[in-house]
């Protein structure tokens, strides 16, 4: 294994890697990962009862999950997949939540038989669940009717949102709880992700808190998570501190009032990894056009489709060339389509065959990978208790072809 020195991951390090792993790369440091975590705990200090549960979809790698078991963490799914994956992880079933959208009741079905704590956000499917579970307490998800998030592609609380079920619809979810027996142990709530407005989360947590006063006999409130990590030095974030003031206020008021101590959760995902990866790049060419000047690596929006898709921006450095002169570049993928990383980017000279290093790149990145252009999926790489660990093979053509099916011709 080759050493470094915890929670200090430099340019140096990091091109050892790429060495010793080949490009592409991503990189996670589980330092990085534990120190938002306890920023969460420390900064809901004061809530009697506190669950922090890993939203995986941002990451689903196993050894990531392991990690989040590990440091106390609970986990939040949305798929029958993601469930099996954190059985696997080590998580008792009622450390997992399933919060699924869109899923036929066969999948709901599957849940139950596995156990995990599971949150329904639709009339149709929850009338289905009280007729065939009425002793399996379940979660309500609401939609507040809130447009919160950093992309409208990534703002999932308003109202016309397919998410939750709409608050002005709780009659309706009372009527289905007479009529089956039905009971329900909690209220969850996600408005969207990269909030950085707090009065979005404020409206938001007021609906909730409002609506889940008139339901008797919950045991949690589940506030999801929205909070926005920082892309570049100059970028907002959410104000954790700020927010976690508000939060404990109201919650401690909601208590007060309830007559009850309930349990209240939380569901970050991109806030606990995504600051924690790094995506390696290896520089194939510099093309010069009549108004550009591209660089061009061995990666495409096959294995980051975040620029491409909700024009995400992920900061990139040349790490190979770290005190060179500045110039301007727009960083590109390989796919035979628009594939770009970074538009007009003043980066440090960058020279064919330089790596460079795109930042943030835990969350929403391998996990959206795929193999468009017949491309492999790379490498996953872990740095735990300072050394570096391999935690996903590069793929190979046998990958590629695992299941597909060749007829005769």
């Amino acid at each position: 294994m080759m050493n470094a020195i915890e929670c200090s991951i430099n340019e140096k390090y990091l091109i050892q890697l790429t060495e010793k792993y080949g490009t592409p790369l991503y990189v996670y440091d589980t330092c990085k990962i534990k120190e938002q975590y306890r920023k969460m705990q420390k900064a809901f200090i004061g809530i009697n009862k506190l669950e922090i549960n890993y939203a995986c979809k941002a990451n689903t790698n196993l050894n990531i999950l392991k990690f989040l078991k590990k440091i106390g963490g609970g986990l939040d799914t949305v798929s029958i997949q993601e469930i099996e994956i954190g059985l696997k992880a080590g998580f008792h079933p009622k450390k997992i939540i399933f919060t699924p959208n869109g899923v036929s009741i066969k999948e709901i079905r599957k849940a139950v038989e596995l156990g995990v704590r599971i949150n329904l956000d639709n009339l149709s499917i929850l009338e289905q669940f009280g007729e065939l579970f009425k002793h399996y307490a379940i979660g309500i998800r609401m939609n507040p009717h809130i447009m919160a998030g950093g992309h409208s592609k990534i703002s999932v609380g308003h109202v016309d949102s397919k998410f939750g079920i709409s608050y002005y619809q709780m009659p309706h979810v009372k009527r289905i709880l007479k009529n089956t027996g039905l009971k329900i142990d909690g209220f969850h709530m996600h408005a969207g992700s990269d909030i950085s407005d707090l009065h979005h989360f404020f409206s938001a947590y007021d609906v909730l808190f409002q609506t889940a006063m008139h339901f008797p006999n919950i045991d949690y409130i589940n506030l999801g998570s929205g909070f926005k990590v920082s892309y570049s030095k100059e970028d907002l974030k959410t104000n954790l501190i700020s927010l976690s003031h508000c939060i404990k206020d109201k919650f401690h008021d909601f208590c007060n009032t309830y007559g009850k101590n309930v349990t209240l959760i939380f569901e970050p995902g991109k806030f606990l990894v995504s600051e924690s990866g790094f995506f390696l790049v290896k520089v194939n060419v510099i093309k010069q056009t009549t108004s550009t000047v591209f660089a061009g690596v061995d990666s495409g929006f096959n294995h980051l489709i975040r620029p491409m898709f909700y024009n995400a921006y992920h900061y990139i450095e040349n790490i190979s060339n770290p005190k060179g002169p500045f110039r301007f570049y727009t960083v590109v993928g390989y796919i035979c389509e628009s594939d770009t990383f970074g538009l007009n980017r003043k980066i440090s000279e960058i020279r064919e065959g330089d790596i460079l290093c795109i930042k943030n790149a835990g969350a929403y990145c391998f996990s959206m990978s795929s193999n468009y252009n017949s491309r492999y999926k790379p490498s996953e790489v872990m740095i735990f208790n300072g050394k570096d660990f391999l935690i996903r093979k590069r793929e190979t053509m046998k990958d590629l072809l695992r299941n597909v099916i060749e007829i005769k011709m």
